[in-house]
């Protein structure tokens, strides 16, 4: 059975790696509570695309729900397994090799309650193409969660460290790229990522911006200030719904919905 509502908000990674998580934690775990009234059942299917070694998969499968995680890194998916294993819900954790491209190689088409598309964009051929399977894998009430680099958050970053120059040309490049040396391929503006969503067919739900401040203030700041970590998680909180902080957010969070989840 999956646990109470009440319980759930304790699944989500502390103290550190929360910052980077918890507004999408809290906007996917809402997502969740509505899908499951919605649909009368304890647990859901959910697709991780990219999910790599379960950092959303495991604490969903803690949930009560199913997880199917599919990730090209063979590494990733012993990592899943073992984590799985170790958190006592491998039966409710399945690992498949492949990538977004050939999806449904691996993965049932219509398959699944929620998608969850994480740090995929950013490496795919074709962003639309990858958008379009993990809609595709949704059942026809069903809601994905995307999670992409912000462009402005980089342009940031880089003015910040003094790299003026590179942060000029990532606000330039067409793909938000800073360098050669940059290690991310693509960034997106919220603008951008909301077309894609809306382009296959769902109905943007929230935009959420990620780790807006985060990333910026130093770490044993964070770590010896008494009080510190929660008041920057609640600074996050209140920034990622401001349209204002979308812009300098390092990720961006879209949650989408298909017409008939819409109507639920």
């Amino acid at each position: 059975m999956r646990p109470p509502v009440s319980d759930h908000r304790t699944t989500q990674p502390r103290p550190r790696a929360s910052l980077r998580t918890a507004v999408v934690w809290e906007v996917l775990q809402d997502a969740l509570d509505r899908r499951t009234k919605a649909t009368g059942r304890d647990s859901l299917d959910i697709l991780d695309t990219g999910g790599g070694s379960g950092n959303f998969a495991v604490p969903l499968a803690g949930l009560g729900h199913r997880v199917t995680v599919v990730d090209p890194s063979p590494n990733a998916l012993f990592a899943l397994e073992r984590r799985a294993a170790e958190a006592g819900v491998a039966e409710r954790v399945k690992g498949m090799q492949g990538d977004a491209h050939g999806l449904f190689d691996v993965a049932e088409r219509g398959g699944y309650d929620v998608v969850l598309c994480h740090g995929v964009l950013e490496y795919v051929d074709d962003p639309a193409e990858g958008i379009r399977n993990a809609v595709a894998a949704l059942r026809p009430e069903g809601v994905l969660s995307l999670l992409a680099a912000g462009l402005g958050g980089a342009v940031l970053a880089r003015a910040l460290a003094g790299h003026f120059k590179e942060a000029g040309q990532a606000l330039r490049d067409p793909d938000g790229r800073w360098g050669s040396g940059d290690p991310v391929p693509r960034r997106f503006t919220a603008d951008q990522l909301t077309a894609l969503v809306e382009g296959a067919g769902l109905r943007v739900g929230a935009v959420h911006g990620v780790r807006v401040f985060a990333d910026l203030v130093p770490g044993v700041l964070v770590d010896t200030e008494p009080g510190a970590l929660d008041a920057l998680l609640e600074l996050e909180a209140a920034a990622a719904e401001l349209p204002a902080f979308h812009s300098v957010a390092t990720q961006l969070h879209v949650l989408g919905e298909t017409p008939g989840a819409g109507e639920a």
